[in-house]
């Protein structure tokens, strides 16, 4: 059986945005970069403005999701990926976020 290891799971609220971040180290088979992850960035009123994950890795890879658009992405390691979200989250919100990572 597939361990998992959570190793960020926090969310926050700030002027109507809401950021959400989950990343847990796995062995299942599904992941094979060995991180189950979603860094998701919406409105309060469910809307998803920014959202990168794996959730179907091994048969979508990984993924960036807009309102408007699903697209594949290269995943370029977990920690340069969760940059590359939080540097967009505030270019799109204008909120300084005070990420814990």
């Amino acid at each position: 059986m597939a361990s998992y290891t959570t190793i960020e799971d926090w969310q926050a609220v700030e002027a109507r945005y809401v950021a959400d971040v989950t990343i847990r180290q796995t062995t299942d088979e599904q992941y094979p970069c060995g991180w189950d992850h979603s860094f998701h960035l919406g409105r309060t009123d469910g809307t998803t403005i920014l959202r990168y994950d794996n959730a179907h890795e091994r048969s979508k890879g990984h993924e960036r999701h807009t309102a408007e658009e699903v697209e594949p992405i290269e995943f370029p390691g977990l920690l340069d990926l969760y940059d590359r979200f939080t540097r967009e989250a505030e270019e799109i919100t204008s909120v300084s976020w005070n990420w814990p990572m």
